[in-house]
Protein backbone atom coordinates (compact mmCIF):
# COMPACT_ATOMS: atom_id res chain seq x y z
CA UNK A 1 0.00 0.00 0.00
CA UNK A 2 1.40 3.41 -0.98
CA UNK A 3 0.83 6.92 0.30
CA UNK A 4 0.01 10.02 -1.69
CA UNK A 5 1.98 13.20 -0.99
CA UNK A 6 -0.69 15.87 -0.69
CA UNK A 7 1.53 18.92 -0.13
CA UNK A 8 4.85 19.82 -1.75
CA UNK A 9 7.80 18.97 0.57
CA UNK A 10 9.39 22.35 -0.23
CA UNK A 11 6.62 24.96 -0.27
CA UNK A 12 3.57 22.99 1.01
CA UNK A 13 1.67 23.92 -2.13
CA UNK A 14 -0.97 21.42 -3.25
CA UNK A 15 -1.41 21.90 -7.03
CA UNK A 16 0.83 19.51 -8.97
CA UNK A 17 1.03 17.61 -12.23
CA UNK A 18 2.66 14.39 -13.38
CA UNK A 19 6.26 15.12 -14.38
CA UNK A 20 7.68 11.64 -15.05
CA UNK A 21 6.40 8.06 -14.97
CA UNK A 22 8.64 5.03 -15.40
CA UNK A 23 9.18 1.48 -14.25
CA UNK A 24 12.20 0.99 -12.01
CA UNK A 25 13.13 -2.62 -11.24
CA UNK A 26 9.54 -3.72 -11.66
CA UNK A 27 8.04 -0.82 -9.69
CA UNK A 28 6.07 2.06 -11.19
CA UNK A 29 7.63 5.34 -10.07
CA UNK A 30 5.68 8.59 -10.50
CA UNK A 31 7.25 11.99 -9.92
CA UNK A 32 5.17 15.13 -9.73
CA UNK A 33 5.96 18.78 -10.38
CA UNK A 34 4.74 21.32 -7.84
CA UNK A 35 2.90 24.01 -9.80
CA UNK A 36 3.56 26.55 -7.04
CA UNK A 37 7.37 26.36 -6.67
CA UNK A 38 8.70 23.94 -9.33
CA UNK A 39 9.92 21.25 -6.91
CA UNK A 40 9.86 17.64 -8.17
CA UNK A 41 8.92 14.86 -5.77
CA UNK A 42 7.75 11.25 -5.84
CA UNK A 43 4.04 10.55 -5.28
CA UNK A 44 2.62 8.07 -4.58
CA UNK A 45 5.49 6.55 -2.61
CA UNK A 46 6.13 3.81 -0.07
CA UNK A 47 4.59 4.20 3.38
CA UNK A 48 6.86 4.60 6.41
CA UNK A 49 6.60 0.89 7.29
CA UNK A 50 7.25 -0.16 3.68
CA UNK A 51 10.26 2.16 3.55
CA UNK A 52 11.72 0.71 6.74
CA UNK A 53 11.34 -2.83 5.39
CA UNK A 54 12.78 -1.79 2.02
CA UNK A 55 15.98 -0.38 3.51
CA UNK A 56 16.31 -3.31 5.90
CA UNK A 57 16.08 -6.05 3.30
CA UNK A 58 16.02 -4.81 -0.32
CA UNK A 59 17.88 -1.54 -0.83
CA UNK A 60 21.51 -2.69 -0.96
CA UNK A 61 20.67 -5.82 -2.92
CA UNK A 62 18.65 -3.85 -5.46
CA UNK A 63 21.17 -1.06 -5.98
CA UNK A 64 24.49 -2.84 -5.46
CA UNK A 65 23.75 -6.54 -5.87
CA UNK A 66 24.91 -7.33 -2.33
CA UNK A 67 23.84 -6.53 1.22
CA UNK A 68 27.50 -6.22 2.28
CA UNK A 69 30.24 -3.89 1.00
CA UNK A 70 31.75 -5.05 -2.31
CA UNK A 71 34.87 -3.86 -4.18
CA UNK A 72 32.96 -1.70 -6.69
CA UNK A 73 30.96 0.06 -3.97
CA UNK A 74 34.05 0.64 -1.82
CA UNK A 75 35.90 2.12 -4.79
CA UNK A 76 33.06 4.55 -5.49
CA UNK A 77 32.91 5.52 -1.82
CA UNK A 78 36.65 6.15 -1.67
CA UNK A 79 36.57 8.36 -4.78
CA UNK A 80 33.52 10.24 -3.51
CA UNK A 81 35.19 10.78 -0.13
CA UNK A 82 38.22 12.27 -1.87
CA UNK A 83 35.94 14.64 -3.82
CA UNK A 84 33.99 15.74 -0.74
CA UNK A 85 37.06 16.39 1.39
CA UNK A 86 38.67 18.37 -1.42
CA UNK A 87 35.52 20.49 -1.91
CA UNK A 88 35.30 21.23 1.79
CA UNK A 89 38.67 22.91 1.55
CA UNK A 90 40.68 24.73 4.18
CA UNK A 91 38.36 24.62 7.20
CA UNK A 92 40.57 22.29 9.26
CA UNK A 93 40.68 24.47 12.38
CA UNK A 94 36.87 24.39 12.54
CA UNK A 95 36.20 20.67 12.08
CA UNK A 96 37.25 18.96 15.27
CA UNK A 97 34.05 16.89 15.22
CA UNK A 98 32.44 15.44 12.07
CA UNK A 99 29.14 13.61 11.65
CA UNK A 100 28.43 11.70 8.44
CA UNK A 101 24.77 10.75 7.95
CA UNK A 102 24.47 7.76 5.67
CA UNK A 103 28.08 6.90 6.47
CA UNK A 104 27.90 3.49 4.76
CA UNK A 105 31.27 1.71 5.07
CA UNK A 106 32.86 4.74 6.77
CA UNK A 107 35.33 5.78 4.09
CA UNK A 108 34.41 9.46 4.29
CA UNK A 109 34.85 9.36 8.07
CA UNK A 110 38.27 7.80 7.60
CA UNK A 111 39.18 10.51 5.06
CA UNK A 112 38.29 13.32 7.49
CA UNK A 113 40.29 11.61 10.22
CA UNK A 114 43.27 11.28 7.91
CA UNK A 115 43.19 14.79 6.41
CA UNK A 116 41.86 16.92 9.30
CA UNK A 117 42.54 14.70 12.32
CA UNK A 118 38.85 15.04 13.25
CA UNK A 119 36.82 13.10 15.77
CA UNK A 120 34.29 11.31 13.56
CA UNK A 121 30.88 9.76 14.11
CA UNK A 122 28.55 8.11 11.60
CA UNK A 123 24.89 7.23 11.19
CA UNK A 124 24.17 4.18 9.04
CA UNK A 125 20.86 2.25 9.13
CA UNK A 126 22.19 -0.70 7.12
CA UNK A 127 23.38 -3.43 9.52
CA UNK A 128 26.10 -4.94 7.32
CA UNK A 129 27.63 -1.58 6.46
CA UNK A 130 27.38 -0.34 10.03
CA UNK A 131 29.13 -3.45 11.33
CA UNK A 132 31.80 -3.12 8.63
CA UNK A 133 32.57 0.44 9.78
CA UNK A 134 32.47 -0.52 13.45
CA UNK A 135 34.85 -3.39 12.79
CA UNK A 136 37.28 -0.77 11.43
CA UNK A 137 37.12 1.15 14.71
CA UNK A 138 34.53 3.79 13.80
CA UNK A 139 31.70 4.97 16.04
CA UNK A 140 28.53 4.50 14.00
CA UNK A 141 24.93 4.75 15.20
CA UNK A 142 21.84 3.27 13.57
CA UNK A 143 19.82 6.49 13.54
CA UNK A 144 19.79 10.17 14.46
CA UNK A 145 17.50 9.28 17.37
CA UNK A 146 20.08 6.83 18.73
CA UNK A 147 22.82 9.44 18.35
CA UNK A 148 20.74 12.01 20.26
CA UNK A 149 20.07 9.48 23.03
CA UNK A 150 23.80 8.87 23.37
CA UNK A 151 24.30 12.53 24.32
CA UNK A 152 26.83 13.37 21.60
CA UNK A 153 27.98 16.99 21.66
CA UNK A 154 27.36 19.20 18.59
CA UNK A 155 29.39 18.74 15.42
CA UNK A 156 31.50 21.26 13.52
CA UNK A 157 30.60 19.54 10.24
CA UNK A 158 27.63 17.39 9.24
CA UNK A 159 27.86 15.55 5.91
CA UNK A 160 24.94 14.15 3.93
CA UNK A 161 26.10 12.72 0.60
CA UNK A 162 23.26 11.18 -1.42
CA UNK A 163 20.92 11.10 1.57
CA UNK A 164 18.63 14.14 1.29
CA UNK A 165 16.85 12.80 -1.81
CA UNK A 166 15.88 9.67 0.16
CA UNK A 167 14.11 11.49 3.01
CA UNK A 168 10.31 11.81 3.13
CA UNK A 169 10.51 15.25 4.79
CA UNK A 170 13.89 16.78 3.87
CA UNK A 171 12.98 20.25 5.12
CA UNK A 172 12.12 19.14 8.66
CA UNK A 173 15.21 16.93 8.76
CA UNK A 174 17.50 19.84 7.85
CA UNK A 175 15.88 22.00 10.52
CA UNK A 176 16.31 19.24 13.10
CA UNK A 177 19.99 18.88 12.20
CA UNK A 178 20.56 22.61 12.65
CA UNK A 179 18.80 22.61 16.01
CA UNK A 180 20.10 19.36 17.50
CA UNK A 181 23.34 18.23 15.84
CA UNK A 182 25.19 21.20 14.33
CA UNK A 183 27.36 23.64 16.25
CA UNK A 184 26.31 27.28 16.01
CA UNK A 185 28.90 28.15 13.37
CA UNK A 186 29.18 24.63 11.99
CA UNK A 187 29.12 23.50 8.39
CA UNK A 188 26.63 21.38 6.45
CA UNK A 189 27.97 19.50 3.42
CA UNK A 190 25.37 18.13 0.99
CA UNK A 191 25.53 16.18 -2.25
CA UNK A 192 22.52 15.11 -4.32
CA UNK A 193 21.81 14.01 -7.91
CA UNK A 194 21.28 16.87 -10.36
CA UNK A 195 17.73 16.81 -11.76
CA UNK A 196 18.93 18.33 -15.04
CA UNK A 197 21.58 15.69 -15.75
CA UNK A 198 21.11 12.60 -13.56
CA UNK A 199 18.41 10.00 -14.25
CA UNK A 200 17.21 10.81 -10.72
CA UNK A 201 13.91 8.97 -10.78
CA UNK A 202 14.44 5.80 -8.75
CA UNK A 203 12.15 4.13 -6.24
CA UNK A 204 14.38 5.23 -3.33
CA UNK A 205 14.62 8.86 -4.48
CA UNK A 206 11.69 10.77 -2.99
CA UNK A 207 12.89 14.21 -4.13
CA UNK A 208 14.69 15.42 -7.24
CA UNK A 209 16.75 18.58 -6.74
CA UNK A 210 17.93 21.22 -9.14
CA UNK A 211 20.52 23.73 -7.97
CA UNK A 212 17.68 26.22 -7.53
CA UNK A 213 15.39 24.03 -5.41
CA UNK A 214 18.28 22.70 -3.33
CA UNK A 215 19.24 26.28 -2.49
CA UNK A 216 15.61 27.12 -1.68
CA UNK A 217 15.33 24.07 0.58
CA UNK A 218 18.41 24.79 2.69
CA UNK A 219 17.65 28.52 2.95
CA UNK A 220 14.12 27.81 4.13
CA UNK A 221 15.60 25.41 6.72
CA UNK A 222 17.74 28.21 8.14
CA UNK A 223 21.08 27.95 6.32
CA UNK A 224 23.06 30.20 4.03
CA UNK A 225 24.80 28.74 1.00
CA UNK A 226 28.56 29.32 1.10
CA UNK A 227 29.55 27.30 -1.96
CA UNK A 228 27.75 25.36 -4.70
CA UNK A 229 29.28 23.21 -7.42
CA UNK A 230 27.84 21.13 -10.25
CA UNK A 231 30.17 18.24 -11.05
CA UNK A 232 30.44 14.65 -12.23
CA UNK A 233 33.03 13.15 -9.87
CA UNK A 234 33.90 10.31 -9.73
CA UNK A 235 32.03 9.27 -12.86
CA UNK A 236 32.47 12.10 -15.34
CA UNK A 237 34.86 14.93 -16.13
CA UNK A 238 32.38 16.51 -18.56
CA UNK A 239 28.82 16.12 -17.25
CA UNK A 240 27.47 17.60 -13.97
CA UNK A 241 25.57 14.60 -12.61
CA UNK A 242 25.70 15.90 -9.02
CA UNK A 243 25.16 19.03 -6.93
CA UNK A 244 27.58 19.69 -4.08
CA UNK A 245 26.80 22.38 -1.53
CA UNK A 246 28.41 23.81 1.61
CA UNK A 247 26.20 25.74 4.05
CA UNK A 248 26.18 27.37 7.47
CA UNK A 249 23.30 28.30 9.79
CA UNK A 250 21.62 31.61 9.02
CA UNK A 251 18.74 32.15 11.42
CA UNK A 252 18.10 35.71 10.24
CA UNK A 253 16.55 34.44 7.00
CA UNK A 254 15.20 31.09 8.22
CA UNK A 255 11.82 30.19 6.76
CA UNK A 256 12.20 32.72 3.94
CA UNK A 257 9.72 32.79 1.09
CA UNK A 258 10.28 30.40 -1.79
CA UNK A 259 11.27 31.80 -5.19
CA UNK A 260 9.61 29.49 -7.73
CA UNK A 261 11.59 27.78 -10.45
CA UNK A 262 10.10 27.96 -13.92
CA UNK A 263 10.51 25.90 -17.13
CA UNK A 264 11.55 22.82 -15.14
CA UNK A 265 10.48 20.30 -17.78
CA UNK A 266 12.23 22.22 -20.56
CA UNK A 267 15.44 22.45 -18.51
CA UNK A 268 15.27 18.70 -17.83
CA UNK A 269 14.86 17.91 -21.54
CA UNK A 270 17.72 20.22 -22.52
CA UNK A 271 20.01 18.67 -19.90
CA UNK A 272 19.26 15.10 -20.95
CA UNK A 273 19.72 16.05 -24.62
CA UNK A 274 23.16 17.46 -23.80
CA UNK A 275 23.95 14.30 -21.86
CA UNK A 276 23.06 12.03 -24.80
CA UNK A 277 25.11 14.19 -27.17
CA UNK A 278 28.22 14.17 -24.97
CA UNK A 279 27.84 10.43 -24.40
CA UNK A 280 27.88 9.82 -28.15
CA UNK A 281 30.92 12.01 -28.80
CA UNK A 282 33.02 11.33 -25.67
CA UNK A 283 31.66 8.11 -24.12
CA UNK A 284 34.71 7.35 -21.97
CA UNK A 285 34.73 10.86 -20.47
CA UNK A 286 30.97 11.19 -20.10
CA UNK A 287 30.82 8.11 -17.85
CA UNK A 288 34.09 6.70 -16.56
CA UNK A 289 34.25 2.99 -15.83
CA UNK A 290 35.87 1.73 -12.64
CA UNK A 291 38.58 -0.95 -12.54
CA UNK A 292 36.02 -3.51 -11.30
CA UNK A 293 33.81 -2.81 -14.35
CA UNK A 294 36.48 -3.17 -17.02
CA UNK A 295 37.03 -6.31 -18.95
CA UNK A 296 33.49 -7.63 -18.44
Amino acid sequence: MSETVVACPLCSGMPSQLFDRRTFEGRVVDNRLCLTCGFVYQSPRMTASETEAFYASEYRQLYQGSNSPNPKDLTIQALRAESLVSFFGEQSSEVKRVLDIGSSAGLLLQAFTRVFDSQVVGIEPGLAYREYAQHNGLKVYESLTELESAGESPFDLVCMAHVLEHLPDPLSYLISLREKALAGKGWLLLEVPNLYMHDSFEVAHLSAFSAHTLRQMVEKAGYQVMKLEKHGRPRSSLLPYYLLMLCQPNLIKAGRNIHPERLVLIKRRIGLFQRRKVNRIFPSLAWKSLPEERGR
